[in-house]
């Protein structure tokens, strides 16, 4: 071999081993990066509408995709369920009890906007979007300040038109649209966090149809028989004290559920107007794979509230009951993309600390809930020692009664503030439907009086 050939073979080594530092400095460039962080944010989407729960019937493969990839809470809860409470809870990481926000109150005062996870990611270099329902008010309307890109959509019908088109389009895929649009227009080399704030799968309450889906949706389902609710019989309903029987979560059943085919075809609009979001998420997830931003971008997703598809004989939300609480939960998160199901308590005060520890920045000393990014990040996690809970709905509204309770990890304790004489007690280890109230049995008074205190020291904790 002549030294002509013998010195092009070094600079093709020279090349290669050139080359492969390089791979590996942005590799390592990439792993050590603040960053991106989407929050899909649903509306009414109860914890077992999403396929990957078990429910057989609903289709929903991008979120499935997420759970199977990422970290799936089993037991995540908001604390208050209702969507303005919840979402300022998940603003803030605080409870109702303590940032006072929920219909007809004061707007969130400035000191905590200041505290907020838009507004210290704004703070801290990254490029900040909301899209969709915002749903809470703020101090000097300073929210319309707070984001790069902000529109904030609100339901008032589903079909619009916008931007000068001829034709309606749904909201749910006005959303996909936008986010996508977001995505490709970050600034280079800026992280970024977007919120897409989806109004579905919420009901339309001034239309009869209630879930008004995108027209293409229409065929899905069509040929399902969707089973029953549990505890649908009248025995159910009677167990209700007389003021949530003649309450908005029965008005709302009536509009709904009150007859078989009104219940397969409300039922059906819900699921479909669940799917409309799943196929957006799709969408968001492929443009991030078309950007080259997959690899470093978390995903989270979870809904504001539960839902009562006519258990009880009830519609809507606001009550103590899990069909209330619990919602769907899931991290995505791309460096760490082992899939495990979570059995630890998880809330909505939780989403705040844990967005921001992703991004590297401090978390407030007055959050109340705990980061939940040690699930992914290899870290001890505060939240595996929560035993329980404060669940409250404070307003001040006499169609829906004001209540507040304790749920533990096998027991669930509520009354209504107005009422404190009615108490409700749950063993959930062997009733996981809430079917027996066992205030007024006398072996469990002992159970009883432990969960009203601990409830009542929650309070004067949380103030």
């Amino acid at each position: 071999m002549n030294l002509i050939n013998i010195s092009k073979i070094q600079v093709v080594v020279t090349l290669l081993f050139s080359m492969c530092l390089n791979i590996n400095a942005q590799n390592i460039t990439n792993r050590t990066a603040r960053p991106n962080i989407i929050f899909l944010l649903t509306d009414d989407q109860r914890w077992d509408a999403i396929g990957y729960s078990g429910n057989e019937t609903i289709h929903t493969p991008n979120m499935d995709k997420l759970a199977q990839q990422g970290v799936y809470f089993n037991n995540a809860y908001v604390t208050t369920p209702i969507c303005a409470a919840s979402r300022a809870s998940m603003m803030t990481g605080l409870y109702e009890r303590k940032h006072h926000y929920t219909f007809e109150q004061p707007p969130i005062s400035k000191e905590l906007i200041s505290n907020s996870y838009f507004t210290l990611l704004k703070d801290a270099g990254y490029y900040t979007g909301y899209l969709g329902k915002f749903g809470v008010k703020f101090e000097n309307s300073l929210d319309k300040e707070l984001f790069d890109v902000y529109h904030p959509y609100q339901r008032d019908f589903y079909f619009r038109l916008i931007d000068g088109a001829t034709k309606h389009i749904h909201l749910t895929d006005l959303m996909g649209l936008k986010a996508i649009d977001f995505i490709d227009n970050v600034p280079s080399g800026r992280p970024f966090c977007l919120t897409v704030s989806y109004n579905a799968p919420h009901a339309e309450d001034r239309s009869p149809e209630q879930f008004i889906y995108p027209l293409d949706m229409d065929t899905l389902y069509r040929d399902v028989i969707i089973p029953d609710p549990p505890l649908n019989s009248d025995a159910y309903f009677n167990q209700q004290p007389e003021y949530v029987k003649q309450g908005f979560n029965r008005v709302r059943w009536h509009w709904r559920f009150d007859t078989p085919e009104k219940y397969q075809k409300m039922v059906k609009g819900y699921y479909r107007l669940i799917s409309a979001i799943d196929r957006t998420i799709g969408e968001i997830t492929d443009e991030l794979e078309k950007k080259g931003l997959a690899d470093n971008t978390i995903i989270i997703l979870m809904g504001d509230n539960g839902y009562f598809l006519g258990e009880r004989q009830l519609a809507g939300k606001w009550l103590m009951y899990d069909n209330s609480l619990r919602v769907p939960l899931i991290i995505y998160d791309p460096h760490n993309a082992v899939h495990r199901d979570i059995d630890d308590l998880a809330l909505n005060v939780d989403i705040a600390p844990t967005i921001l520890e992703y991004a590297g920045v401090k978390i407030p000393e007055s959050y109340q809930g705990m980061s939940l990014a040690g699930y992914t990040m290899k870290k001890q996690n505060p939240a595996k020692n929560r035993n329980s809970f404060l669940c409250e709905h404070l307003w001040e509204f006499k169609p829906i009664p004001a209540s507040e309770g304790v749920r533990t990890k096998d027991y669930k304790y509520f009354r209504y503030r107005d009422h404190p004489e009615h108490e409700e007690l749950y063993d959930l280890k062997n009733d996981p439907l809430e079917k027996n109230n066992l205030a007024g049995k006398e072996k469990y008074q002992e159970k009883l009086k432990e969960l009203r205190n601990e409830c009542n020291e929650l309070i004067e904790k949380v103030n």
